[in-house]
């Protein structure tokens, strides 16, 4: 194994529905259509949404049936600029993603903004703040 992470997956009851916002709020083209399984074209490392009773036939756990509950993962979603986080939360909130909380500079040297997607998971907009040169 290397320590590398080659693929992100989004495990769903819905995976039409996470399709649409992906596909259409978010932009990410699919590249792989398989009803219970969908594959983006994303930079840098494969993206991908599962239905839940797919890796619960895979794995053989149950677990996957389960009722998801709480937050398990955070998807960041980098901006070319401060004004970027905030034209970017605008326009995918007005697209359908739920506002969670609206841009701020936070003490870690970033704009950052939260939104959720139609399962209930939060991800980030960022962009480092530009500090103007001394």
């Amino acid at each position: 194994m290397r320590a590398r992470i080659d693929l992100i997956t989004i495990l769903t009851d819905d995976v039409p529905r996470l399709t649409a916002f992906y596909r259409d709020v978010l932009g990410f083209p699919v590249k792989t259509d398989m009803d219970t399984y969908v594959e983006f074209v994303a930079g840098g490392v494969r993206f991908s949404i599962c239905e839940r009773s797919v890796m619960a036939q895979a794995t053989g756990r149950d677990t996957f049936e389960s009722e998801a509950s709480g937050h398990t993962f955070e998807l960041a979603f980098p901006c070319d600029s401060p004004s970027d986080v905030d034209a970017a939360y605008r326009r995918i909130v007005e697209a359908g993603a739920a506002p969670v909380k609206g841009p701020a500079d936070m003490p870690w040297g970033q704009r950052t903004a939260f939104f959720a997607d139609p399962d209930g998971n939060v991800h980030e907009l960022f962009a480092d703040l530009n500090h103007a040169p001394v």
